[in-house]
């Protein structure tokens, strides 16, 4: 099991959206506590609509760019551009690769957290987004570096992605509408650390199904 091929695995990003979607009501609650209330309305509108236009036969390239220009475009919310941007980034960086095996896949992700670094201010720490990609993103290379195969290094990067996602729960946020409120912000997590465990883990289960 070392690796899965581009072309085909569009769907991927598809399975990703449905989990999304389905977790609409969910992410747009938990981000009501704190701020605008609208990230799972947002999120599922423009991952449902992506989804919508990815076919199966679609490599994992063009389904991220189908998602980005999606977000970009179509969502409201400060989340579109963030996401958008790392899917993107994402996308650039795989571009027409044939077989995306464990280095290419951490550097894929790579690309994806430095475009949202680069577009935001936020840090590790600062109740956002970060807080689940770095963390996740470090146990994965982690892994790989230690010996693990690939579904091992997937499995640890969905472990602490979740651990990231939770330690927003007593943080206060310092970036964004939530950061207005201060003390009041701690003990909900943060919906964008919460999306974006979910959308690690959707790679994670999507690739580690198609591993050859």
């Amino acid at each position: 099991m070392t690796a899965i091929t581009n072309k085909g695995s569009g769907p991927i990003i598809q399975e990703i959206a449905a989990v999304i979607v389905e977790n609409k009501a969910y992410l747009s609650e938990i981000d009501g506590k704190i701020g605008d209330g609208d990230h799972g309305v947002n999120m599922a509108k423009g991952f449902g609509r992506a989804s919508d236009r990815i076919s199966a036969e679609d490599t994992l390239t063009d389904a991220m760019q189908t998602l980005s220009d999606v977000l970009m475009a179509e969502i409201g919310g400060s989340m579109g551009p963030l996401y958008g941007m790392m899917f993107s980034d994402m996308a650039d960086h795989l571009e027409d690769t044939d077989q995306i095996d464990a280095a290419v896949f951490g550097a894929m992700l790579r690309a994806g957290l430095e475009g949202v670094q680069e577009i935001g201010s936020a840090s590790v720490g600062d109740k956002t987004l970060l807080d689940t990609f770095v963390p996740a993103l470090e146990a994965y290379d982690s892994a790989l570096a230690g010996g693990a195969d690939f579904a091992a290094a997937l499995d640890a990067m969905k472990a602490a992605a979740a651990t990231g996602r939770d330690s927003t729960i007593d943080m206060v946020a310092k970036i964004g509408r939530s950061a207005r409120l201060g003390e009041r912000s701690r003990g909900v997590l943060d919906a964008g650390a919460t999306s974006c465990c979910m959308i690690l883990t959707g790679f994670a289960d999507g690739i580690k199904t198609r591993l050859t």
